[in-house]
């Protein structure tokens, strides 16, 4: 009962406050809907992008791989810190000068309408068979395993999680159809301060319990007991070979943290490119942090359960859960849970119809509508792709290396190939549209066949380079030997104060420093 109190307590708290600060907002134009009216401050979308970053997949999914792999995989997390900082520095700045609502939309500026048209299809896919589901489920697996769903229903375990899983589609749903970008980004950062409390107190507590009331005599007791798990330069037959740094990997992240719709959202939001600075730097310092809840744990864990639950690493967050968390404490966990989970799923389903309203239904349906008849058809999108999300979540159980490792290798099929056009639209005039177009067919069919129904026996982030590069040459032959017409930008006025923050470039360093230093300290 006391559970139950906690969990709607803090979940009604969230909700109230986000609609008594969005009572008097203007929901109905574009601006308002899609970019919360162009208002967000740095506070606000750092902590929106952190908690649409970290979800139940990274919770359950990365804790699960740090248990069976061990601090390797602090690599997916640390070096989001370095995109971040180029996403503030070098992204930013022309997203907002060219007044984006949407990635798909520089891409139209930069190459033409329908390698606009084909990544904004793609992009609809990629939400709704790697991300949303895997959500979802994993969302699912751990408020199934707090509040014992199935054996209150009576009903198996799967069906339970089949039974958690529509229930956290339609709440998400609602949160995204009816609230708009600035009810998402708000309702994270509140959500964002929970997860930071709560995910800190399951590592404090288990190393308390294993200490015996003496936080640094248990990581010692820990470390003595398993000090391999502490090394983060993972061999080349690991789960993630250090070498994947210096290849894909860094790729995958300047994609991620600045090029990917769901989070860079935040940041077109922003009420000045200062503000749009400092929420990706200040997401920067937080990723620094996060291996301390989403990396950690799994690796305590191992100390209490050894290789126990190897064939079952997706459980070994909820099961460490159960056992170190007070009882009064479950439920208001379990509403950080639940936030984190409606962030991601939130955040994604409201990119999605931004881009399904902006770049495939105005541009190809009915290119006269008005802002109003585009909030209502996004909000409709919102509605069809979480209930495609829904069936699709119990589908992706049971992954051999993982969830998180499943997501990573399905992302790779969206990620690399759009990345690839969009940073030789950044870097390298010479690519047209046809180069753009052809590359991405080219990247899409190379990593399908390599990763899926080809073994290459390369790990698939090396292949993610190797995928890169092709599709550079590919895009430079084409371009020479079929130019077709010249790139022209429209210019615009800019729509934000363009004044960067004054702090971004120390802060930018810093970050740096710190990445570099974590691999030198732990790797040694």
């Amino acid at each position: 009962m006391l559970t139950a109190i906690t969990f709607v307590g803090f979940t009604l708290f969230v909700a109230i406050f986000s609609w008594y600060k969005l009572r008097k907002d203007d929901i109905s134009s574009r601006d308002g809907y899609f970019l919360g009216g162009r208002s967000l401050t740095g506070g606000v979308i750092a902590g929106s992008m952190i908690l649409t970053n970290i979800s139940t997949e990274h919770l359950i999914g990365l804790n699960g791989s740090a248990y069976k792999n061990g601090m390797i995989i602090i690599a997916w997390e640390v070096t989001s810190a370095i995109a971040l900082v180029i996403a503030a520095l070098y992204f930013l700045p022309i997203y907002l000068k060219m007044g984006l609502t949407t990635i798909p939309q520089y891409l139209e500026q930069r190459y033409d309408s329908t390698t606009k048209t084909i990544v904004a299809f793609l992009l609809m896919v990629s939400f709704v068979v790697t991300l949303l589901p895997i959500v979802l489920y994993t969302g699912a697996i751990n408020l199934e395993s707090i509040f014992n769903v199935s054996e209150v229903l009576n009903v198996s375990r799967p069906e339970g999680i089949w039974i958690t899983v529509i229930t956290i589609g339609v709440v998400g749903s609602i949160y995204a159809i009816f609230g708009g970008l600035k009810a998402v980004a708000l309702s994270d950062s509140i959500n964002a301060i929970g997860l930071l409390i709560g995910g800190l107190m399951v590592p404090t507590l288990a190393l308390w319990d294993i200490g015996d009331g003496n936080i640094l005599d248990g990581i010692t007791k820990v470390y003595e007991y398993v000090p391999e798990k502490f090394d983060v330069i993972g061999k080349a037959d690991s789960v993630l070979p250090f070498s994947t740094i210096f290849t894909g990997l860094m790729i995958n992240q300047l994609y991620f943290w600045g090029m990917n719709q769901t989070i860079i959202q935040r940041a077109f939001g922003a009420k000045n490119m200062a503000e749009a600075q400092k929420g990706l730097l200040f997401t920067g310092v937080m990723k620094i942090f996060i291996p301390l809840i989403i990396v950690v744990p799994g690796i305590i864990a191992y100390y209490y359960y050894g290789d126990k639950y190897y064939d079952n690493q997706d459980f070994i967050y909820p099961v460490l859960l159960m056992r170190v968390m007070p009882l009064g404490l479950l439920g208001f966990f379990a509403a950080v849970v639940l936030g984190a989970i409606l962030s991601t799923f939130n955040s994604v389903l409201n990119s999605a119809a931004t881009i399904f309203s902006l770049d495939i239904y105005k541009k190809l349906i009915d290119t006269n509508s008005s802002d109003k008849k585009l909030v209502r058809v996004g909000r409709l999108s919102s509605l069809v792709l979480a209930v495609f999300a829904i069936l699709i979540a119990p589908l992706v159980g049971n992954a051999p290396e993982g969830l998180y490792q499943l997501m990573q290798q399905l992302n790779g099929i969206f990620f690399i190939p759009i990345a690839s056009i969009l940073i030789a639209g950044f870097f390298i005039p010479r690519i047209t549209a046809n180069g753009a177009k052809v590359g991405l067919v080219t990247g899409l069919s190379f990593y399908l066949l390599t990763s899926f129904i080809f073994d290459s026996g390369i790990h698939f982030i090396h292949i993610w380079a190797i995928e890169f590069v092709i599709n550079l040459l590919v895009m430079f032959a084409v371009s020479h030997y079929f130019p077709g017409k010249p790139n022209t930008f429209v210019k615009k006025p800019p729509v934000l104060e363009m004044k960067p923050w004054r702090y971004a470039k120390p802060v930018s360093l810093g970050l740096c420093i710190v990445t570099i230093l974590i691999y030198i300290w732990l790797g040694s």
